[in-house]
């Protein structure tokens, strides 16, 4: 889960003042925009204390939402627990079960392996005393001594799955801060390690298999930059990321990285999305709580917005069903359609069309002129003042949780004579709300 970093949405200031104007450019501005939609789906549960009835319900699930792709966890602690080559039934029958139920819907799986056996495990001596079979310890987390063993051990998922599964995706966040899923030293050189021994081993297995690498939560560069340092390229076929903060600006970032260190692999949206907690919570997992209403147009409006991004492979929502100190499903903790279900359902079945407009009034208050409205989640959002055609004024800002925003212009610009256009950065200025005063 990638919820832990990034911009925070809550946010709402001016960050740019000037007397010229450039108009924001669109991401999805390209000369060749896609014909067909990303790959659509849903993170489900993984491999765990789950019964095989589990799998049924999810795949089910998903299909009603109409996914062609769901993603889902298998820690290779809870697979190989006690040595190279010896699966554990019941995780093994879990596998199975899910990888054959989506197969007959017509749905392919991602599969994201982490989590180190203790046999396995690089973590300190002190950890690993702790460590025993499929009990979940945090040298769990710890990459493996010998990246082979998991090179071997990916390879058999490749074998045995193959044109079935969408993806495997090497590891879980290991740019997350909290050392939850890659713990210890040395990440990015530890973590390409992985992916050079994985990737060569997975296309033994299975030429035609997509190897997912990244699986970053940070959108800033500065890990994928670390990566690329590590002798990266070559090892992978998509790039993933897990972002749920100003999911469309992260995804431009990131995308921004990729092209200047030559980098043209696609990218795979594996994780995000909202948590419809207002009221009960303001925040949760350190991300703004939403109504259910916001979570379902949230959700419409990401996948309006990438539905004919070139670049983009998939966007896979977090997640089918919440629990309850999580309220990011689209299923309630006991198994309840949100909103945000028959939204998911609806734009994963027709995923081109308009995204929410941006809307703009401007009112006289205290001297000043204040433009407030509303627009699409997911990336920042610009203003522009104009005295006639000269422009005058220009402001970067976000939007808040319930995706609205209010600006107050300066004193200096008066309070008539003002032209004023607003417009989301990556939807560009064609989108922009227009009024005056």
């Amino acid at each position: 889960m990638g919820r832990r970093s990034g911009v925070p949405l809550l946010a709402l200031a001016a960050v740019l003042i000037c007397l010229t104007a450039t108009g924001g450019a669109s991401a999805a501005d390209s000369a060749h925009l896609s014909s067909s939609p990303p790959l659509g789906g849903v993170n489900v549960a993984g491999v765990g204390p789950f019964a095989l009835s589990g799998a049924d319900q999810a795949i089910a699930q998903a299909h009603a939402l109409n996914a062609t792709v769901v993603r889902t966890e298998i820690p290779w602690s809870d697979v190989e627990p006690f040595a190279p080559g010896q699966l554990w039934p019941a995780s093994l029958a879990f596998m199975d079960r899910l990888v054959a139920d989506a197969a007959s819907a017509g749905i392919q799986v991602v599969m994201t392996v982490d989590h180190t056996p203790c046999w396995a495990s690089s973590a300190p001596a002190s950890l690993l005393r702790k460590c025993h079979g499929i009990t979940s310890s945090k040298a769990n987390a710890w990459p493996p001594v010998d990246p082979s063993q998991y090179a071997a051990f990916v390879a058999l998922l490749a074998q045995r799955y193959g044109s079935r599964l969408a993806a495997i995706e090497i590891w879980n966040e290991p740019d997350q801060a909290n050392q939850f899923y890659f713990a210890g030293p040395e990440k990015p050189k530890r973590y390409v390690a992985l992916l050079r021994a994985a990737y060569p081993a997975i296309k033994q297995a299975d030429p035609s298999m997509t190897v997912l690498a990244g699986s970053l939560v940070g959108s800033n560069g500065l890990f994928l930059r670390a990566l690329y340092a590590a002798g990266m390229k070559g090892y992978y076929d998509g790039l993933s990321v897990h972002f749920y903060n100003l999911v469309l600006g992260s995804l431009r970032s990131i995308h921004e990285v990729q092209l200047a260190n030559g980098d043209d692999k696609p990218v795979w949206l594996n994780e995000f999305g909202w948590t419809s907690c207002l009221p009960h919570r303001n925040i949760e997992q350190e991300q703004p709580c939403v109504t259910p209403q916001t979570q379902a147009s949230n959700l419409t409006d990401t996948f309006r917005a990438l539905a004919r991004t070139p670049w983009m492979s998939a966007e896979i929502v977090y997640k089918l069903q919440g629990f309850p100190a999580e309220d990011f499903g689209v299923l309630s903790a006991s198994g309840g359609r949100k909103p945000s279900f028959a939204a998911l359902a609806s734009v994963l079945s027709s995923p081109f069309g308009p995204a929410s407009r941006v809307t703009l009034g401007l009112a006289r208050r205290a001297g000043h002129v204040v433009a407030s409205g509303s627009g699409p989640v997911g990336d920042y959002m610009e203003l522009e003042a104009y005295q006639g055609q000269t422009p005058r004024y220009r402001a970067l800002f976000t939007l808040n949780r319930y995706n609205r925003y209010a600006v107050t212009l300066p004193s200096v610009l008066g309070q008539s004579g003002l032209r004023v256009r607003v417009y989301q950065y990556w939807a560009g200025p064609s989108s922009a709300a227009q009024k005056s005063i």
